[in-house]
Formats: structure tokens, sequence, C-alpha cells
């Protein structure tokens, strides 16, 4: 009977297990929504931002064209000549649990790293979250400059990304580093998310898409505009106003593919449970029955003999 005990023993245990993974997939299914909300709000403030810039800085070109001058644009719009240090900013989770996710992201910025390196670049790394960090330092242990963790545990607050920006743009203008990519997953859905290398500082604007033709100067529809202050100094609030979005909308978007890839892990987790489950009590079964059987034989042939 020992086998009997040890088999209903781990049918508890896995029952317990699977009781976890449950609750766990519960858990980041209800942060993937809060993320997903966020998302969407993040999307459309971003957006919108991008749109006033974008039409400021092509209403800027069109006067340097009209006038034939040429305006002196703030750094993080223009970039800096020299492209020597770049700056890594690397956004995985805190905590595990979450399937291949970390994995991907710290082969995504390995690769980068590798590329920049070879290229002859100064890499500096910023990791949000530990995981990647662990992963990242096995192979550049010198690259990594800091690593913060909390953010990805808790969830996003605009306020830390506000002091995490205002700090970068800090160090860009004291020349600690020249250019600053975020690695990080934008989500797609809870199976799948799309893990890239996406250029942050200086700001990126699409001045030769398509859409500048819509742009009429100091006119939205029928009504006509002006700009206080100064057009440059405009361009530059904004300009950090959107690097403080793009960056809020990176870290959502990462927690969200978190929560998702989590959550994918967990429903896996909980269904291979489930089948052990099955199987252990197929077997557990087939043993009992078998020893009674057994017992049973015993018994007439003993009733027999007497």
């Amino acid at each position: 009977m020992a086998g009997l005990k040890e088999l209903r023993n781990r049918i508890e245990a896995i029952k317990s297990t699977k009781k976890i993974t449950s609750a766990m997939k519960m858990v980041a299914a209800a942060g993937l929504r809060r993320a997903q909300g966020l998302i969407a709000k993040s999307d459309l403030y971003q957006n919108n931002l991008k749109t006033s810039a974008l039409r400021l800085a092509f209403e800027l070109k069109q006067e340097e064209a009209a006038k034939n001058i040429a305006y002196v644009y703030p750094q993080i719009f223009t970039g800096k000549k020299s492209c020597n240090t770049y700056l890594i900013v690397v956004i995985s989770s805190d905590k595990g649990l979450c399937g291949s996710y970390n994995a991907h992201v710290a082969k995504t910025a390995l690769n980068r790293i590798a590329q920049l390196k070879n290229d002859g670049k100064i890499v500096q790394v910023l990791c949000i979250g530990k995981k990647a960090a662990e992963l990242i330092r096995r192979k550049y242990p010198d690259v990594i400059s800091e690593v913060i963790d909390g953010v990805a545990k808790k969830g996003a607050d605009f306020e830390e990304t506000l002091v995490l920006t205002h700090r970068l743009l800090a160090d860009f203008e004291k020349n600690v580093f020249d250019v600053a990519e975020i690695v990080s997953a934008r989500f797609i859905s809870a199976l799948s998310r799309d893990i890239q290398s996406r250029p942050f500082i200086p700001a990126y604007l699409p001045l030769d898409n398509s859409e500048k033709n819509e742009f009429v100067p100091n006119r939205v529809d029928n009504a006509y505009y002006d700009y206080e202050p100064d057009k440059l100094i405009m361009l530059e609030a904004l300009l950090i106003m959107l690097l403080k979005a793009q960056m809020f909308d990176a870290i959502v978007q990462a927690q969200a593919s978190e929560q998702g890839a989590r959550m994918a892990s967990m429903d896996n987790a909980t269904r291979n449970a489930t089948d052990m489950i099955s199987k252990l009590t197929l077997k557990y079964n087939g043993i009992r029955q078998s020893a009674i059987t057994t017992e049973l034989t015993e018994i007439i042939s003993g009733a027999e003999a007497i």
C-alpha cells in the first residue's frame, strides 16, 4: 500500500499547485485588463501629442523654406553630431512565472548591444525590471549602469515615469549619452507581443510622412490660431511631453505583455496539472483495484481450503 499512499500524496500536492496556478491566472487576467485600459488612454494622449508636434515641426520647416532661413532646433529634436554613446533602456519584469517573456526581451537587448559594440559604440544599459538584467549580466557584466525594480512589480505610475524621463533628459543634456533606445514589448494580444528596440532620445518625428500634406499652417478646419510663446519653445515643450508619454506607454505596454504571458503560462500549468491529476488518479484506481482483486482472491482461496 506504500505505492497507493505516495500516489495519493502526489495527487493532493498537484491539486494544491493547481489551485495556486489557477489563482495566479485570474490575478494576471485582472492585471491585463487594467493595463489594456491604460494602453487605450495612453495611445490617445500620445497620438495627439505626436500630431501637434508634427504639425508644428512641419510649419517651421515651411517657414525655413519660404524665408530661406535656418532655425536652431533643440537637441532632443535634431540629435547630436556625434553618436558614440548609446543608452539602452530595457523594460522587463521583476517576477518570473511568465513563460519565455523575459528571455525574449533579454535576447532582443543582447542582439542590439552586440550590434552597437560591433559598430564601435559605447553601450550603457538601464534595466527597468530585474529579470532581464540577470540574463544580460551573464554576457555583458559591465554594461548595466543601473537596475530599477519595483516599477514593473507595482504597476505603471505616471509620476514615476516623469521623474525617470526628466533624469534621462538631464543626462542627455550633460552628454552622459548621445542616443537612447528602448527595448520592450508592445502588446498585441494575451498570446502574442512584439519585442524590439525603438528610438527614444532624440525624439523621432516622421516629417517625410504623407500626412504632412494635410497640414495648413495656422489653421485647423475653419479655425485660425497662433502660437505663444515662440514656436521653437513650443516644439521643445511638446517633444518633452511626448517623450514622457512614450516612456509611460512603453512601461504600460510591457506590463500588459507580461501579464498576458503570465496568464497564458499559468493557464498551461493549470491544464497540465489537470492532466496529471487525471493520469495519476487513473493509475491510483488501477493499483487499488488490483490490490482489492488480490485480497479477494486470497480470501476465496483460503475459504475453499478450509
